[in-house]
């Protein structure tokens, strides 16, 4: 049986949280790791990618330092995105050259392995009785439009890759405070709104969508989609000892 192992770190920094990724991408670059999922939830910081266009921070400098937001330029693809509180940030740090489903090739193609990212936050919604979709020429996942109601975005993507190896990854708003969003164009999409599985779930509806009940979701649809059993580790030096 092959594995994900499972990382989850709660709220953690941007900063530290990279450092984290660092060490993880580098143990499975030398095959002295297997697959990770990274699981945590940042304080507010705007991240830029490298197809960022820095128009698309609307807050002056003087406002994100009252704020109290970092700003991060990083190599994944995509334009700026925010991450915060209440929202679930998900880093997989896969060999696309394992064995995966659907490969068709030496390697699982990037496109491919997106759409299986997209595929397990479509699972995630779907079990807070929030129904998902993709939207032809945009990343990430989106609500079902309604009447006049178009869709909102829901979940942010943004990989690299490097030697067959990913990091970054996903943000899915679950209780995310989505004010925050007014310091940016989200993903350079002007046309568009976001939204939260908080704002979105039926009331009532079990499960209740919290960061925890949303992580834990987000790890069984992992292992579903990429057909992997999940393995926990409870902290970096203990996943680094895993193998």
């Amino acid at each position: 049986m092959q594995y994900i192992h499972l990382l989850q770190l709660g709220r953690t920094s941007y900063a530290e949280g990279l450092e984290i990724q660092r060490q993880v991408i580098e143990a499975r670059k030398q095959n002295r790791i297997g697959d990770t999922l990274i699981l945590l939830e940042h304080p507010p910081v705007l991240t830029l990618g490298r197809n960022s266009h820095r128009e698309n921070v609307i807050a002056s400098d003087e406002l994100l330092a009252r704020k109290g937001v970092e700003l991060h330029e990083i190599n994944r693809g995509g334009d700026v995105t925010y991450h915060g509180p209440g929202q679930l940030v998900g880093y997989p740090i896969f060999d696309l050259r394992g064995d995966w489903p659907g490969k068709r090739g030496p390697h699982l193609g990037p496109v491919d392995y997106m759409r299986m990212l997209e595929e397990v936050i479509i699972r995630v919604c779907h079990d807070f009785g929030v129904l998902t979709q993709r939207v032809k020429g945009r990343t990430g996942v989106w609500t079902i439009p309604g009447g006049s109601i178009p869709e909102k975005k829901i979940c942010a993507f943004g990989v690299h890759v490097s030697m067959g190896v990913t990091s970054h990854g996903f943000a899915l708003n679950v209780t995310t405070d989505l004010r925050d969003f007014d310091l940016i164009v989200p993903c350079g999409i002007s046309d568009r709104a976001v939204t939260s599985l908080e704002l979105e779930a039926p009331e009532g509806r079990e499960p209740e969508p919290t960061l925890a009940n949303a992580a834990n979701s987000a790890a069984r649809h992992m292992g579903h989609v990429f057909q992997r059993q999940m393995l926990a580790a409870d902290s970096l030096d203990d996943l680094m000892n895993i193998a």
